[in-house]
């Protein structure tokens, strides 16, 4: 969703890191293109000219006072950020809780927004931090709503309270309160409503959502959006914020070609801020919503923390504390350990998407970075995956024994060539070769480790020739003198 606006801001900080000295042209050169990069983004106006000019009256007082030892470019720099951080809301804030459980979640917006299927994202999301949340269906006008919350709460192992078939029979508020007493009967400390929308706002909808909100007096009221709707996002919000109330703002479909219009307005025009984002289609892609990581991501500065924290959910604590002790008492890398990551990696995500995530690079080094990361195939691991399964457990463990007949078979039943399959084993063999020689804490990590060449140590380096230099031994200069120079010799 940020890749265009990104890929521009990059490219002008990277324009404004490149002058030595800075002068009010070169800052309002810089805010030019930043305001383009945003209304194509399709920010709101008001936005932008508001973040404009508080990053045009910071940025010429900071010029004006010359502060020796800052780096003009980076102060500029760092008060786009600031900016950006304030358009997007200063604080990450959590799910409200209910003194007296359980905590009531009302999920209102249009049809089409992804409500229902935010629904079970959210419940999976509770259901991990180890809470006992219930689903309420009481979208009962839209086709087979109910139907499809049922779905989606045994795909995710939750209870859906629906006593009502729906397809435009069934009363919703009379559902959502009887869904309110049976999660308090049933000791759930969370229950979540997924109400019905419609294609734009009308009276009805609203009359709807009020008399939901009145009759199980909710916690937290969240509008969930598309972001691929745009303006119409922050103008749905704004109407149904002013008819109903709302205490904060869900993100659906970031992982689409959208625009970042949507993230970037809703916070700072109607005051609320954005609690999550839906991130892909699966029931994980589901994540927090935090101000200051979407302000690094915006400017290329990478999400290493959200990485992080993927990371963390999709490596089991005993998987990487037996790979740590095997690592550590010299025990062999396996094919059997090689196919558990490449398992826990699939959980996280697309591998282009994880490496999104890393700090970009300036210049023509970040744009050639970007393209080799759109260009990562995410089959790849499949495959790899595909061939691992296709082996014994006895190959898995000793792959030395995997001779001609042998690669000829893993082939066959993994569907692939026998040069995939040596291709993959003898990659294989030498990251096994580079983790030995890790653990030796050698340095002589070059290119049969599997080391990039350019991170292999080079025979014309300084560490290089510095060893030759003390292997050598010292060559002693001979004297003028003749007499003198046949007395060395004969000592």
């Amino acid at each position: 969703m940020f890749d265009a606006l990104t890929s521009r801001m990059s490219r002008t900080l990277a324009g404004l890191r490149s002058r030595g000295r800075i002068n009010p042209v070169d800052l309002e050169s810089t805010l030019g293109e930043i305001r383009t990069a945003l209304l194509e983004a399709d920010v709101a106006l008001i936005v932008v000219d508001q973040l404009i000019s508080e990053v045009r009256r910071r940025g010429l007082e900071a010029l004006s006072l010359k502060q020796s030892g800052i780096n003009p470019a980076q102060q500029v720099i760092t008060i786009i950020h600031e900016e950006i951080l304030k358009v997007l809301g200063t604080n990450a804030r959590s799910l409200a809780t209910a003194k007296r459980p359980p905590s009531k979640i009302m999920l209102a917006g249009l049809q089409g927004s992804g409500k229902t299927t935010l629904a079970g994202k959210l419940a999976l999301w509770l259901k991990e931090q180890g809470n006992t949340p219930l689903l309420v269906a009481c979208d009962l006008a839209r086709p087979n709503a109910v139907q499809q919350l049922q779905i989606i709460g045994e795909q995710i192992g939750v209870p859906v309270f629906a006593p009502e078939s729906g397809n435009g029979i069934g009363d919703p508020i009379k559902v959502a309160a009887e869904g309110l007493a049976f999660a308090e009967k049933r000791l759930h400390n969370y229950v979540i409503f997924d109400t019905a929308g419609r294609l734009g706002i009308d009276v009805e909808l609203m009359k709807q959502a009020r008399a939901i909100k009145s009759a199980i007096t909710p916690d937290d009221t969240l509008f969930v959006v598309d972001a691929m709707t745009g303006q119409d996002a922050v103008n749905t919000a704004h109407a149904f914020n002013t008819a109903v109330g709302i205490d904060g703002v869900v993100l659906t479909k970031v992982d689409s070609d959208a625009r970042a219009g949507a993230a970037l307005s809703v916070t700072s025009v109607i005051g609320k801020p954005i609690l999550f984002l839906s991130t892909g289609e699966k029931s994980q892609d589901f994540e927090p919503f935090y101000p200051e990581r979407m302000a690094q991501r915006i400017l290329g500065m990478g999400d290493v923390a959200t990485l992080a924290e993927q990371a963390k959910k999709a490596l089991d604590e005993k998987s990487a504390a037996r790979l740590e002790e095997k690592f550590t008492s010299g025990e062999d890398f396996t094919f059997e350990d090689f196919l558990e990551q490449l398992q826990a990696m699939k959980k996280m995500g697309s591998m282009s998407k994880l490496l999104g995530m890393l700090p970009g690079m300036p210049g023509a080094q970040g744009a050639a970075m970007k393209k080799q990361i759109e260009s990562i195939d995410d089959s790849e691991t499949d495959r790899a995956a595909a061939i691992i399964q296709s082996m014994t457990p006895q190959e898995r463990i000793n792959p030395k024994i995997i001779n001609g007949s042998r690669r000829l078979r893993i082939a066959k039943g993994s569907g692939h060539e026998v040069s995939t399959v040596n291709r993959l084993l003898d990659r294989f063999t030498a990251a096994q070769k580079a983790m030995k020689q890790l653990r030796q804490g050698g340095s002589g990590m070059g290119a049969a480790a599997g080391l990039p060449p350019g991170l292999a140590p080079s025979s014309g380096s300084m560490g290089a020739r510095a060893a030759r230099a003390h292997e050598r031994p010292v060559k002693k200069s001979r004297s003028g003198n003749p007499a003198k120079r046949a007395q060395e010799e004969r000592g």
